[in-house]
C-alpha cells in the first residue's frame, strides 16, 4: 500500500494562486468589465423582471374589468409575470456569465 505524502501548506497557496491567475487571464481575454457594465447589467435584469410583471398586471386588470369573476386575474397574472421575469433575468445572467 502506498503511503500518502503529508499535505504541505504551500500547496493550498499554490492552488489559490493558480485559480486567481486563471481568473485574471480570463478577464483580460474577455475585456474589461467596468462599473458601467455592472450598472448596465443591473438595468437589464431590472427591466427583464419589471416589464413582464407590469404586462401581467395590466392584462389582469383588463380581464378583471371585462370579465368579473371570484378569482383575481390581476394577482394571478402578477405572479406569472414575476416568475416569467425571473426566468428571463436568469437567462440574461447565464448568457453574460458564460462559464464562470
Amino acid at each position: 500500500m502506498k503511503s500518502k505524502k503529508p499535505h504541505e501548506p504551500w500547496e493550498d497557496f499554490e492552488e489559490q494562486v493558480n485559480v486567481k491567475s486563471k481568473r485574471k487571464l480570463k478577464a483580460r481575454r474577455e475585456g474589461n468589465h467596468t462599473v458601467w457594465f455592472g450598472l448596465g447589467m443591473f438595468g437589464i435584469i431590472g427591466w427583464s423582471i419589471a416589464v413582464p410583471t407590469l404586462l401581467g398586471i395590466a392584462l389582469g386588470v383588463w380581464i378583471d374589468a371585462k370579465f368579473p369573476s371570484q378569482y383575481s386575474w390581476t394577482l394571478m397574472l402578477l405572479f406569472v409575470g414575476v416568475v416569467f421575469g425571473c426566468i428571463n433575468a436568469w437567462y440574461w445572467i447565464e448568457r453574460e456569465g458564460g462559464d464562470d
